[in-house]
């Protein structure tokens, strides 16, 4: 009967010293740290200073004339001029298949759709709730309706107007699947 209560009593003592050490003093000190070096890192952070460089800088600009891995640099700038070029030089890759109209679907309702609404017609969420201002551009004007998908995939590219660019969030085959959704879907099923 001893060794019972003595084990019963041992383990009892340890539990009441692991949840006791395992217990959140406050709420910057949790405790201890099995593994210190993997919860305070030795390399530097983005932006401290870095005793190793000339200039103290952490954060390196790439290399000059460096491109991201599958990026392409687009040769078309942000101008009226270079939309013009884009939409007559510029021609889908992509064959017209249900699959990627129903990808295109999906990355409009992603990258669009808050701005240009569901039926594309400029009454996005973003607009009629008011937190945007200016009412984004209608997919369904006679100036869209008559522009080429080249044009759709310039304007995601490099932006136009008050649009910002979204090459740099969405791969290029996406947005020939969106401008392709816009032109065949959406833009088809529009009453004119």
């Amino acid at each position: 009967m001893t060794k019972k209560r003595i084990n019963r009593a041992t383990i009892a003592a340890l539990c009441i010293m692991v949840m006791t050490v395992s217990c959140d003093r406050s709420r910057n000190d949790k405790g201890f740290e099995y593994f210190p070096d993997m919860a305070h890192s030795l390399a530097y952070e983005t932006y401290a200073p870095n005793p190793n460089f000339g200039d103290s800088m952490t954060m390196r600009l790439p290399a000059e004339n460096t491109i991201s891995r599958e990026i392409m640099p687009y040769p078309y700038p942000n101008t009226p001029e270079g939309r013009a070029l884009a939409a007559v030089e510029l021609s889908n890759p992509l064959e017209l298949t249900e699959d990627h109209l129903k990808a295109g679907k999906e990355k409009y309702a992603i990258f669009c759709r808050n701005c240009h609404g569901a039926l594309g017609d400029g009454n996005g969420y973003l607009h009629t709730s008011g937190r945007y201002a200016i009412k984004p551009a209608s997919l369904l004007s006679d100036k869209m309706l008559a522009a080429p998908e080249s044009d759709i995939f310039h304007v995601i590219t490099a932006g136009y107007q008050v649009m910002g660019a979204h090459g740099h969030m969405i791969r290029p085959e996406d947005r020939w699947k969106i401008a392709m959704f816009v032109k065949n879907e959406l833009q088809a099923n529009t009453v004119k």
